[in-house]
């Protein structure tokens, strides 16, 4: 029952918003988003406890409405993604404002392929759209597969409709990670959120001062195949979307490969650490994200699965998300 009523939920969303006026619309977010915060339910309270590793000077109040306005900007995603479908070019061009586009088109014009990867932040799917419709560029992402099955077939089928190859990371036969690899090699793009793996597939990154994981897909992708590694952050300014497209993150010279794909990835972190601190109210963690949050574990480490969230307003149960090196049975 609870999982038809999500599928329902969902479906309505897609069904019903994209119809509604505009400002209507964000009205409706923002209530929504006020209401959940106000009730301070378990993914509230973890983005506060989030937020204060981000802002460790601000008091308590500052965080309060920090996190207030990191719900606004979450439930913003939401309304954005359920109208997104129906917009056209001009649409999707006048809301996102992007630096760095530079990195991504040498980057292509090399042949190489490059991975573009990304925190948790802004909205993805509309930097996905504006990629395919602005430069023509095709890319092929990774989604979690949760249930119900049938609301895992709507994301991808709205990804897809915007234009992105979609791969599910388990329930397949398909080689994820095989397919990422030979996607690169033909000179495409691949899309992956790469900022939280607390599984024990993860790599050990410091952030903000204190110890979390992260996919090593990212990296160990670009170190296998040549493809640039161009980490990317997103945030919202007014009625736009930034969009940060850095410098090619490099594999390093004179380390074995497991230690490059750790550098790789906290050179990531640093990155993303950043403009984290520029824009914490777009960072759109509501889950566990540093090691000293889990519960106890047994021996062997952190077992909680990286894209792993709680029933939190909104949960996207189709995530994109950045698989651990190997996955799939190995880059083919």
């Amino acid at each position: 029952m609870r999982d038809r009523l999500v599928d329902s939920g969902y479906a309505a969303g897609w069904a019903v918003l994209k119809l509604l006026p505009e400002p209507v619309v964000r009205r409706l977010g923002d209530q929504v988003a006020d209401s959940t915060w106000r009730r301070q339910g378990r993914g509230v309270r973890q983005l506060e406890k989030n937020l204060a590793r981000v802002r460790p000077q601000a008091s308590p109040a500052e965080l309060r409405e920090l996190s207030r306005a990191g719900m606004r900007s979450y439930l913003r995603y939401w309304m954005e993604s359920f109208r997104l479908p129906v917009w056209n070019d001009r649409m999707i061009a006048d809301r996102i404002r992007v630096e760095g586009i530079e990195h991504l088109v040498a980057a292509m014009d090399a042949g190489k392929g490059a991975v573009i990867a990304l925190p948790h932040m802004g909205n993805w799917d509309l930097a996905g759209a504006w990629v395919v419709r602005h430069l023509g560029f095709t890319f092929t992402t990774v989604a979690e597969r949760l249930k119900p099955e049938s609301l895992f077939d709507r994301f991808v089928a709205y990804r897809e409709g915007l234009g992105m190859e979609v791969l599910a990371l388990t329930g397949s036969d398909v080689s994820v990670f095989g397919t990422l690899a030979r996607r690169l090699r033909a000179g495409k793009l691949i899309c992956l959120v790469g900022d939280r793996d607390l599984s024990a597939a993860g790599l050990p990154v410091q952030f903000f001062g204190e110890t979390t994981r992260m996919p090593a897909g990212p990296a160990a992708l670009a170190q296998q195949t040549g493809a640039a590694l161009l980490p990317v952050s997103l945030w919202y300014d007014g009625p736009v979307m930034g969009a940060r497209i850095h410098p090619p993150v490099a594999v390093p010279q004179g380390l074995g490969r497991q230690e490059a794909k750790a550098a790789m990835t906290q050179s990531m972190a640093d990155i993303w650490a950043a403009d984290i601190a520029e824009h914490p109210q777009d960072w759109h963690m509501l889950q566990r994200f540093w090691l000293a949050d889990l519960p106890a574990a047994a021996p062997g480490g952190p077992t909680e699965a990286a894209g792993s969230s709680a029933p939190v307003a909104p949960a996207d149960p189709a995530e994109p998300t950045a698989p651990a090196a190997g996955a799939g049975g190995g880059a083919a």
